[in-house]
């Protein structure tokens, strides 16, 4: 529960500082066991400090109201889809791009890829983080093995060997210090069955004293290194092949599986295949013969493969039988039983885009390391297709990923009919956010005269 925030919209709304305690002293009594007197005392302490924070709204002095508030759009995170791996969400992903504006990153935000790449000496050094999955804070260990998976994946997929991962985790107030050690063990143990040991991070509480309740909020970075320049996205070239490692799953797959019962999928998704095979690329000299390197999570297929032919400029089309055989077949058989979009979900799977020619001799390399298809190919144009009985179709977007537990489902997949209204109040928040960042800049610089 946030405190602060269940505070801030009864003062809002008008309500005096007494009513405010008095409500948020009842809520107290869900989470601790404290005396009336205590709770009214620290709802008390609370409110003060919450009706002093909102006193930023009186200030004559422009620069610094300006500097404390921010720039609402008045679109809240869940209802434009932000982090489901969507339309939504790439677009705020893109607006995000646009406040860090260019740099001299050999990759930066603005290609939307998996991971950051800049110069390092006479190489290239990568980093990429990723959150833990929201609905595994109670499952930590699983939380944190796939969150250390996923960002390795990232640093794999620019053709780095991964080197080190960091944690960052954040447990509320009432959380057991247990899930820590748990989270820390799940990301530890991927580390060493990949030589990239967690060498750093940081352990804090959700909101500090502000936020009560048990929710674990943590993320995972990493770090590589390679000689050889990225695989980006914008390298697929027409003629170019698709080739998908078996996908088996991760955070995602995981969630489906435990919050549908499926428990002994959980075991399909303990695996470091991934990372494994792009080892063997890099040791055997192959990853000179590869054009673009992702991972099946955004969204599953239908994210990704847009989000390659956006920025590449190139037509994808994927052929349906190899597609599913790509999938692992208990995952996919849990998938179809449950009605889930298996094309619109994350399956983790290692897409490979390279010449025909170098194709054969990837696969050979990959045998016995993982199972490999030959899954679609790169044309001249735009867009995603499917190619079946003998015609293609194509694959559409959505505005969010296949609705995989039955809370999504309710939520919905479709996109809110006020959606171009919304695109412009976030792209005016966006530019807001960015004549902020140069204000403060000149003020900064101003300073140092």
């Amino acid at each position: 529960m946030d405190l602060e925030g269940f505070v801030r919209r009864r003062l809002l709304a008008g309500c005096d500082d007494a009513e405010a305690a008095d409500a948020l002293a009842e809520r107290i009594s869900e989470f601790k066991n404290w005396s009336r007197e205590q709770r009214l005392r620290f709802a008390g302490a609370v409110v003060e400090e919450v009706r002093s924070s909102l006193g930023y709204l009186e200030l004559e002095d422009g620069f610094l109201k300006e500097l404390l508030g921010y720039a609402s759009a008045g679109v809240s995170m869940g209802e434009f889809g932000v982090g489901s791996r969507g339309e939504g969400d790439f677009f705020v992903h893109r607006r995000l791009a646009q406040i860090v504006g260019s740099t001299s990153a050999v990759i930066g935000p603005g290609e939307q890829d998996d991971a950051g790449v800049i110069k390092g000496g006479a190489g290239y050094i990568t980093v990429a983080v990723d959150g833990m999955h929201s609905r595994l804070s109670e499952f930590p260990f699983l939380a944190g093995f796939h969150a250390a998976r996923a960002a390795l994946r990232d640093v794999c997929v620019m053709g780095s060997k991964p080197r080190a991962l960091i944690s960052d985790l954040h447990l509320a107030d009432d959380g057991d210090v247990g899930k820590l050690f748990d989270f820390t063990a799940g990301v530890a143990c991927v580390g060493e069955l990949c030589s990239a040991p967690l060498i750093a991070g940081s352990t804090l509480r959700v909101g500090g004293d502000m936020v009560f309740g048990e929710r674990l909020v943590a993320s995972v970075a990493a770090v590589g290194t390679s000689d050889e320049p990225p695989k980006a996205r914008r390298n697929a070239e027409p003629g170019d092949v698709i080739l998908l490692t078996e996908g088996r799953g991760g955070g995602t797959v995981t969630t489906i599986a435990i919050y549908h019962r499926r428990y002994d999928v959980v075991k399909e998704t303990l695996n470091v295949e991934f990372m494994k095979a792009c080892e063997v690329l890099i040791r055997r000299g192959l990853l000179g013969e590869v054009h673009t390197m992702s991972d099946v999570t955004n969204g599953g297929v239908r994210g990704d493969a847009w989000e390659i032919s956006r920025t590449a400029g190139r037509k994808l089309v994927f052929f349906e039988d190899e597609l599913y055989r790509s999938i692992n077949t208990r995952v996919l058989r849990m998938l179809q039983e449950l009605e889930i979009d298996p094309l619109g979900i994350s399956t983790d799977s290692l897409m490979l885009i390279l010449p025909e020619e170098a194709a054969s001799r990837v696969k050979e390399a990959l045998r016995g390391v993982a199972k490999v298809y030959e899954a679609g190919r790169v044309e001249v144009g735009r867009g995603v297709y499917i190619a079946a009985d003998g015609g293609e179709r194509e694959l559409g977007r959505r505005f969010r990923e296949a609705a995989y537990t039955k809370v999504k489902k309710v939520v919905g997949e479709e996109e809110p009919g006020d959606m171009e209204k919304m695109k412009r109040r976030i792209e005016e928040a966006a530019a807001r956010a960015v004549r902020k960042k140069l204000a403060v800049k000149r003020f900064i610089q101003e300073e140092l005269r």
